[in-house]
């Protein structure tokens, strides 16, 4: 295997890790910063406010993102699984 081959697995490695966590990060994201919204408005400053929410959050984007993510890791597997058959 030489170097631009490792280099490029690398690279795919970091699209998919991305690719995979990205549904639930953004998601986070986007809950962390209404809810932050609200309390600036509210001036409410309750740290576990926060907690609850964005917990059900990432868990039902997991939930509705899984069959996404499964694919796409099972791509890179196959990806990574045919490379290693041709190179062997």
């Amino acid at each position: 295997m030489t170097e631009a081959e490792l280099i490029e697995i690398a690279r795919q490695t970091m699209v998919v890790m991305l690719k995979i966590s990205a549904p639930p990060l953004l998601a986070g994201l986007a809950i962390g910063l209404v809810i932050s919204l609200f309390q600036a408005v509210t001036q409410i400053q309750e740290a576990t406010l926060t907690f609850v929410p964005k917990v059900l959050t990432v868990f039902l984007v997991l939930l509705l993102a899984l069959p996404f993510m499964m694919h796409t890791l099972m791509d890179f597997t196959r990806s990574l699984m045919d490379r290693m058959v041709a190179g062997g």
